[in-house]
């Protein structure tokens, strides 16, 4: 873009941080003044408005990012209103010669980067959309026969293959020029992000939004988790994982850095070459790989990529599907991860894969239903990841896990929870019985039951469903659709 003293806006959506922002960058290096924009308009989403924990999220990163803002002589303004409306009006109130934002991948989220596009050309104002977050676009990375991906391993291979193309995150701009007078913002809180009856406390507890946070977290990682992580991102009672999934949802952290942060090494301890730091890695090109699929297939945002699953014999079950969000189905590890959810706004991924499954083949219903409601109740609420992360647990998406392989929820606690600590933690009226029996508390005796403080179907739930006859259940549903599939 040449350079030019007239003023450009920089629209901020999913890229919340001032370091390794190739918006800003672009912007500072036109030598005008720089409007820094956000635009809230749930609108623009489509049928994915951000979930209220997102809102939360988001109330908090916008703060955060007005204060890194002003630090540098800028300020953020927030808008309200269609972006396609926004953005050119405060172009012309700007007197701007240029926007500048970076891509986002959801479908309606594209079709409002076109809308903006078009209206801005139309009163003569340039218009640059440049990268978004992920490390590859879903465009630069095909198949040999120039084809989307659908299955990870290869992708993972091709992915690797071009990364030493990968161009080095930037710093961010020490100063970023002003204009002699700011336009007009709404109040941030006047977008009403934050819940009017406060529900929230565990989050805050949880989690510091903001790339600040991001930082911290990605330090804190890198220099004490990373070399444990190939085998303790599956324990979920063990601070095992990077939890940057939210921070990278909202970029505050490019996915640029979180690559080169593991390539570094952790407080000289852990290299590049570590089975932790490349199995890091692969879960950031999970992420590409998640967003490859939602541009090249966006209807599998709600329709399922496996066609024949159009078919498959749901089921509608209310109290099932109440239960199940409340943590009370009376299997140990899913209603652990279900609380935590609740409680922190995140679950572990291990857990999520149990808890899902859970949903789709014990309960027979709808992945649709799991997804909104982690759309909901996530901080991390991502479309391309959870959309893919259901469709894998239901069957019916890209590289998915086959639906006959049913999760028996008490062996994965007994797995990956051998201790109880993780079930303890999220569901305290369990917390007495022994370690044998903390997976499975039905099969306890009356007398152990008493002697924990246990009254089944009183304190605790029973089981809503028994394993062996929802597995059996499952599999018949899967086999209607396997016949009609394979019928001539």
């Amino acid at each position: 873009m040449p350079a030019t003293n007239a003023a450009t806006i920089v629209w901020f959506r999913a890229d919340l941080r001032l370091s390794d922002n190739p918006a800003l960058v672009a912007a500072v290096a036109r030598g005008g003044p720089v409007v820094p924009v956000f635009v809230w308009s749930p609108d623009d989403e489509g049928a994915w408005p951000p979930g209220a924990a997102s809102r939360w999220w988001l109330h908090h990163s916008l703060e955060r990012l007005d204060a890194a803002l002003r630090v540098r002589g800028a300020r953020l303004i927030i808008r309200a209103g269609p972006a396609a409306e926004v953005i050119p009006a405060l172009a012309a109130e700007c007197r701007a010669a240029a926007v500048v934002w970076a891509r986002r991948y959801e479908p309606a989220a594209a079709i409002t980067s076109r809308a903006v596009a078009v209206a801005l050309k139309r009163n003569g104002v340039a218009a640059h959309e440049l990268r978004g977050n992920l490390l590859l676009e879903p465009e630069e990375i095909s198949t040999k026969d120039g084809r989307p991906f659908q299955v990870f391993t290869p992708f993972w291979n091709a992915l690797q293959h071009r990364s030493g193309s990968l161009a080095l995150a930037t710093r961010a701009p020490r100063n970023i020029p002003a204009p002699a007078r700011w336009p007009s913002a709404v109040a941030l809180e006047s977008l009403s992000l934050r819940p009017s009856v406060n529900w929230t406390e565990g989050l805050a507890e949880s989690w510091v939004p903001g790339e600040a946070g991001a930082r911290a977290a990605m330090k804190a990682f890198a220099n004490h988790i990373v070399g444990r992580y190939s085998t303790g991102r599956d324990v979920p009672s063990d601070e095992g994982t990077s939890r940057l999934s939210p921070h990278l949802h909202f970029g505050e952290i490019s996915a640029r850095q979180a690559w080169y942060a593991s390539l570094a090494t952790g407080g000289g301890r852990v290299t590049a070459s570590s089975t932790g730091a490349a199995a890091f890695r692969r879960q950031i090109a999970w992420r590409d790989f998640a967003h490859h699929l939602l541009v090249h297939f966006p209807e599998s945002d709600s329709q399922p990529l496996r066609a024949q699953f159009s078919a498959f014999p749901w089921r509608r079950d209310a109290r099932a599907l109440t239960a199940w969000q409340r943590g009370e189905t009376g299997f140990p590890i899913v209603d652990a991860g279900m609380r935590e959810l609740w409680h922190t706004g995140w679950m572990h991924n291990r857990v999520r894969m149990i808890a899902a499954s859970f949903l789709v083949k014990h309960l027979l219903i709808r992945w649709q239903e799991g997804a909104r409601w982690f759309w909901d109740t996530l901080v991390d609420a991502d479309l391309a990841n959870n959309t893919l992360g259901w469709q894998w647990t239901a069957g019916c998406g890209a590289d998915a896990a086959p639906y006959f392989r049913v999760f028996n929820p008490t062996l994965q606690g007994q797995r990956f929870d051998a201790a109880g600590a993780y079930v303890r933690r999220w569901v305290p009226e369990l917390a007495q019985l022994p370690d044998a029996l903390i997976h499975h508390p039905w099969k306890a005796t009356p007398i152990e039951l008493a002697a924990a403080g246990i009254e089944l179907g009183v304190r605790y739930p029973r089981p809503i469903v028994d394993h062996a006859a929802a597995r059996s259940r499952a599999l018949a549903a899967y086999e209607v659709i396997r016949r009609t599939a394979v019928r001539p």
